[in-house]
């Protein structure tokens, strides 16, 4: 497959399948459009024994940073699949990071917190065996979208999940969360109650209830128009990481929605809102290796 150059007029082409085309995959349409060139994908790898419990690498062709990254995408606790993510890892792949996206059970297969503890596993897989395909083995950056970022906040805040997982609180270098649902309370929503009816103690849902001094440093990036996911969300942890003296950066885009954020890291987006290049200006502040020549330098 060739890689379709990204062009405004495509652009839009883009945006009206996914607006009128809701039978076919949107994301595969996106994938579409990435190069395949900017890494070596690595397929398939379980992480588990279940048969959800797999990951997928993105190796970079030219690699520039010794960070790894791991994606955790969105779909409410409920849907959603690495392969759909291709996009996301060209995006940091082609930046020079290892980029990891696993797949976790979702409900009605598992409740919570099964899914928090399947992410926990895949970072303990990466902890030791990432080091064979060219990534650190003391460092990674958890970066989710929707109940993804949701799973990445409270492995990064409640320590239970990776201590379980085998694995330091430390190796957690950094949070780079996309429209998260930080602060919320499944008994309010009829679609989400049940897949949270299994908490012993409802607490343990939210992540700002777990903020402390010792956090790793947190990116909250959201769409100001997000209809979804409240921006409040992202907004409000970031106020009281800061208050704790943890490091949090608060970015809100204006015109920008749920789904709008996410997207802004394909190829044909991402001159539309900087999220990847304020990232990887994040990860690049991380990571021991900086790029040399074009990598963004944009984070404040």
């Amino acid at each position: 497959m060739q890689y379709i150059k990204p062009h405004p007029l495509w652009r839009s082409i883009v945006l009206v399948l996914l607006a009128f085309l809701p039978a076919c995959s949107p994301l595969a349409l996106v994938n579409i459009t990435v190069p395949e060139d900017t890494y070596r994908h690595v397929k398939n790898i379980a992480y588990g024994a279940k048969p959800q419990q797999k990951l997928d690498i993105y190796k970079p062709s030219k690699q520039r940073h010794d960070t790894v990254v791991m994606f955790l995408y969105g779909g409410s606790w409920k849907r959603g699949h690495r392969s759909n993510y291709r996009f996301v890892g060209e995006a940091f792949a082609s930046r020079g990071f290892v980029t990891v996206i696993p797949n976790y059970r979702v409900y009605p297969e598992v409740q919570f917190p099964r899914f928090i503890e399947d992410a926990a596993a895949a970072v303990g897989w990466v902890r030791r065996h990432i080091g064979k395909h060219g990534g650190n083995l003391k460092k990674v950056v958890l970066i989710g979208h929707s109940a993804g970022a949701h799973i990445a906040a409270l492995l990064a805040l409640d320590p239970r999940y990776l201590k379980a997982a085998g694995v330091s609180q430390n190796f957690i270098a950094g949070i780079v969360g996309l429209a998260g649902p930080y602060v919320i309370d499944p008994s309010q929503y009829w679609s989400i109650r049940p897949i949270f009816e299994t908490a012993k103690n409802p607490r343990n849902i939210s992540p700002i209830n777990f903020v402390h001094s010792n956090t790793p440093p947190m990116l909250l990036l959201h769409g100001a128009e997000d209809n979804f996911v409240d921006a409040e969300n992202s907004r409000v942890l970031a106020q009281r990481l800061q208050k704790v003296g943890s490091s949090a950066t608060y970015i809100s885009f204006a015109n920008t929605g749920h789904v709008g954020v996410l997207l802004a890291l394909a190829s044909p987006f991402q001159g539309s809102v900087p999220v990847l290049e304020k990232t990887v200006a994040f990860l690049e502040r991380l990571s021991p290796q900086r790029s040399v020549g074009d990598g963004p330098k944009a984070f404040q």
